[in-house]
């Protein structure tokens, strides 16, 4: 093999997904000559166009070119091009593309001092002191889509069995059931059933849309925390203002997510990019939900013994929650006993809830 060479390629699965036009754009963006590939200098363009204080060493850029042409070229085409982007000793380097979507959900985070434990492996040394990673791919958001799925798995089961008005042989297991009060598991399940196909689709989108980048950037367990907060405070709830009906959906988690994030965005109103079309996005979300909610009640008259209190606890849950375990990008003085007095309302409030379904037992006759 001849000098200077690397002796093994990277390796980077590639299949073809709506992104391929995320990245065939920017391809195109800096691919100057339009002769279908990426030269040695406009691959120290893109790079550079991350506004470095310096240029970069030229031993730098040959490293980068060298893992990424895998056929030895000295060009890029498109599949390298995209593979370069998602290789992980690249991360640092072309991980603001990734982050973009990230950017426009997340506020930004202040000026911190990175060191070498929270920056991603690489082989390149050089300052960068610009840019800094608010998000990680490691460990990888998958709970928001593994609750997803397994909600979509549930009710694909009960409309094979011909019913997806939560009266299915799954739903009849996880609903929560007034009259089945002392199965507690009931009062965490009901939001793996859904009442129709809207009911769901809604619930997914926030999940997956707003739920995931909030783990990427909060980590799993927060989000879980905030998501799970929100399913127990609807259930109680509900038991309590309306004890004749069933509930199910996951409506209290969703609508816990939303008001956290609502929360962040108002906060942080100045720092978020596009934070009024996102407040509207999520009011509209709401409407749309608790619009079809209430039409389908009052005005067909179907679902008439399912209960929807739970999206107003499940958001007062999200503000209480959200605001102490979600990571807070800003720390300020004020904000710590905040944190303090949500968190000591909300356990206050859910110790009530669970001692008043133990003891007030007129309450629950049916």
């Amino acid at each position: 093999m001849p000098s200077g060479q690397r002796d093994t390629a990277v390796s980077i699965p590639l299949t073809p997904t709506r992104s391929d036009l995320y990245w065939r754009r920017i391809f195109n963006k800096y691919d100057k000559d339009n002769d279908g590939r990426i030269s040695y200098v406009e691959l120290k363009n893109i790079i550079e166009s991350r506004e470095y204080d310096h240029d970069l060493p030229d031993n730098v850029v040959d490293k980068i070119m060298s893992l990424a042409d895998s056929d030895n070229s000295g060009y890029l085409d498109f599949q390298e091009f995209v593979a370069m982007m998602h290789n992980p000793d690249l991360k640092a380097v072309f991980g603001h593309f990734v982050a973009r979507y990230i950017h426009s959900i997340i506020p930004n985070r202040g000026p911190v001092d990175t060191t070498a434990q929270t920056r991603s492996k690489t082989y390149f040394t050089y300052s960068d002191g610009t840019y800094e990673e608010e998000y990680s791919c490691w460990p990888p958001a998958i709970c928001m889509i593994f609750i997803s799925l397994v909600e979509i798995i549930f009710f694909v089961y009960d409309a094979v069995h011909g019913n997806t008005q939560a009266n299915g042989p799954i739903a009849q297991i996880f609903i929560y059931n007034p009259h089945k009060r002392q199965e507690a598991w009931r009062f965490l399940t009901y939001m793996l059933v859904h009442v129709g196909v809207v009911h769901l689709l809604v619930n997914l989108l926030v999940q997956l849309f707003l739920g995931v980048p909030l783990e990427m950037v909060h980590r799993w367990w927060r989000v879980v925390l905030v998501y799970l907060a929100g399913v127990a405070a609807g259930s109680l709830a509900t038991s309590l203002t309306d004890p004749k009906v069933y509930l199910a959906g996951a409506s209290g988690g969703v609508y816990a997510l939303i008001a956290a994030h609502i929360a962040t965005i108002i906060m942080n109103w100045s720092e978020m990019e596009f934070a009024i079309i996102q407040l509207l996005v999520f009011l509209l979300l709401a409407a749309v939900d608790i619009g079809t909610a209430v039409y389908d009640r009052y005005w067909r008259h179907v679902a008439q013994n399912i209960g929807y209190v739970a999206h107003l606890a499940g958001a007062i849950a999200g503000l209480l929650v959200g605001i102490g375990v979600l990571r807070n990008l800003e720390k300020r003085k004020w904000e710590r006993r905040l944190w303090w007095a949500a968190i000591l309302l909300y356990f206050t409030l859910m110790i009530a809830g669970v001692l008043a379904n133990i003891f007030w037992t007129e309450r629950f006759v049916i």
